[in-house]
């Protein structure tokens, strides 16, 4: 009883230590961003690729709470209306792990491409971590119909908080496909823990720097 009590105990301290780091870093990353944000504002209100800065997506989050993650746009305007209507792409999409190879997929920008690659796309998630929607350190988000691909798992995969970065980006990202994607995903929920969620951290910065598994 009182083993489980003291792992329940640090268990809270664990989530609400994370919460407050996640507030500290999202704030400072914001606002040292800030100049990159005014950047892309400017990029994307010219030529071709003129639109809005952030791509929106409706992702499921903790206990199966609907949220919209942020992205900088590397997607035509329309993308996922130009998706759903060619049934062949989206065929393919869902046969792919819901991804599309970047050399096959006719909604990237050429900018959008570098986006993609230098993982650049992904920073406007900190708006994501600090209204508390994600965290740093998670399993990633993923769209209702991926729900599917967890089976039985569902309820335990969203018992945590999604995040920016996780187990199975660190572990090859994009390389990494249903169903072998949702073992990393699971395996972090009942592993998370301080010292994991840091292996997780540097795993995933030297993937960055390396392009592994992004597109």
């Amino acid at each position: 009883m009182a083993h489980e009590a003291n792992k329940l105990g640090g268990k809270s301290v664990y989530l609400f230590s994370k919460r407050v780091l996640d507030i500290i870093i999202s704030s400072l990353a914001l606002l040292l961003m800030l100049p990159l944000f005014i950047v892309m504002l400017i990029v994307y209100r010219f030529g071709k690729n003129k639109g809005p800065l952030f791509y929106k997506q409706e992702r499921v989050g903790k206990n199966g709470k609907k949220f919209y993650i942020y992205k900088f746009r590397s997607m035509i305007v329309g993308a996922d209306e130009k998706l759903k209507c060619d049934k062949q792409l989206y065929k393919l999409y869902v046969e792919n792990s819901y991804k599309l190879p970047a050399e096959m997929d006719p909604r990237i920008t050429r900018l959008g491409r570098l986006l993609r690659k230098s993982s650049i796309d992904e920073l406007p998630q900190f708006i994501n971590i600090f209204k508390g929607e994600m965290t740093l350190i998670g399993p990633r988000p993923i769209i209702t119909e991926e729900l599917k691909e967890y089976g039985d798992q569902v309820k335990k995969f969203l018992s945590v908080t999604p995040g920016a970065m996780g187990y199975w980006q660190a572990s090859g990202r994009s390389n990494i496909e249903y169903p072998e994607r949702c073992k990393y995903e699971l395996y972090y929920v009942d592993h998370a823990s301080f010292l994991f969620d840091i292996k997780i951290l540097f795993k995933n910065i030297v993937a960055i720097f390396k392009g592994d598994g992004a597109y």
